[in-house]
């Protein structure tokens, strides 16, 4: 049995069962987060339309390529792809000097035509289309010979390096599997070789069970605080069916799911009273054709936001040389968030 008081009042380090790396806490450097000022920003008040929007309906982008009158979901191949499509292969060893040549193709995903929209303000069927757009890319690019990963994600605010307030996210498919997903695939693997279920069922039923980093459930999903989160308010959204990848989700875990985006985006925007800035992707299995019955996708949010709309968490430091820090703990971060809901 975790000692609560201690984790609340002592400086410590937390395990991440994804990646096998730690992170050091210290919650005696703020027992009250939220109590410091509260700036509030000015309002986010977009046109339903920008005719100078790249990614409005009927709109020409950088490209010349012009965009259809699209009234529900859209998406197209990136005009500015960090990945190549067609590049000569090739492999470097050169010493201690290594590089290998990488493909891959980039997407956007336009969530809605409404210029003047966030998930935060889309209902939960508009949010299914964007998920069912989801599981029709991952579908499309992951059947490709030269795909290994399909790696969805979104960037919201300025602050996140977003170019363009338009609602929309990004997938980026290529043909070697990223840092991050080799650490939780690793970690996934041995767990299940060892006790027959899946990591992460295993840990939302312990987090169930104690319901203090929880912050929202319903019939198929569940949204909480990772015991071991970096970001002061970084959530997760967890199938409680084991799944590999979201191409698995039943026409009622979509609705679920879509439901648990709803609340949490939302949720976040009342929490400094802002258009809540956050980098969010979904970690799921490999496309590479082996065998990933160990994999549990799930959905993470990284937002940078600390005290207030203006006052941001950054790593720098000790967090850049040595590991990464927090002072805000999970648990009072997720009574914060269970408290606007």
């Amino acid at each position: 049995m975790i000692q609560k008081d201690i984790l609340q009042n002592q400086s410590h380090k937390r395990f991440n069962i994804l990646t096998g790396e730690w992170i050091l806490v210290s919650p005696h450097r703020t027992k009250r987060p939220w109590q410091g000022q509260q700036e509030k920003q000015a309002g986010d008040k977009r046109p339903s339309y920008d005719e100078s929007c790249y990614l409005c309906p009927g709109n020409e982008r950088a490209s010349g390529d012009s965009n259809p009158q699209y009234t529900d979901t859209y998406a197209f191949t990136n005009d500015f792809a960090a990945l190549q499509s067609k590049s000569d292969p090739f492999i470097i060893n050169d010493g201690l000097l290594r590089a290998e040549s990488e493909l891959g193709t980039c997407r956007v995903i336009c969530f809605s035509p409404d210029h003047s929209k966030s998930l935060a303000h889309m209902d939960t069927s508009g949010i299914e289309n964007v998920v069912s757009l989801w599981q029709e890319e991952f579908r499309q690019l992951g059947s490709r010979e030269d795909i290994r990963y399909v790696q969805i994600f979104e960037n919201k605010g300025a602050v996140m390096g977003c170019s363009n307030p338009h609602p929309h996210g990004q997938i980026w498919a290529q043909s070697s599997i990223p840092n991050e997903v080799i650490k939780k695939d690793k970690r996934q693997k041995d767990y299940y070789e060892n006790n027959q279920k899946s990591l992460l069922s295993d840990y939302i039923h312990q987090e169930l069970s104690n319901k203090e980093r929880l912050v929202y459930e319903n019939g198929h999903f569940v949204v909480l605080i990772p015991f071991w989160a970096v970001w002061p308010f970084e959530t997760m959204i967890i199938p409680k069916r084991q799944q590999a990848h979201i191409g698995q989700l039943s026409a009622e875990e979509k609705t679920g799911f879509a439901d648990a985006i709803r609340f949490l985006t939302a949720t976040y925007d009342k929490l400094f009273d802002c258009s809540f800035p956050y980098s969010s992707g979904i970690h799921q299995a490999p496309t590479d054709g082996k065998d990933y019955d160990h994999w549990h996708w799930h959905m993470s949010f990284y937002p940078p936001l600390l005290r207030s709309a203006t006052v941001k968490k950054f790593m720098v430091g000790y967090e850049m040389f040595a590991m990464p820090q927090r002072d805000i703990t999970a648990e009072s971060a997720a009574q914060r968030l269970r408290e606007l809901a």
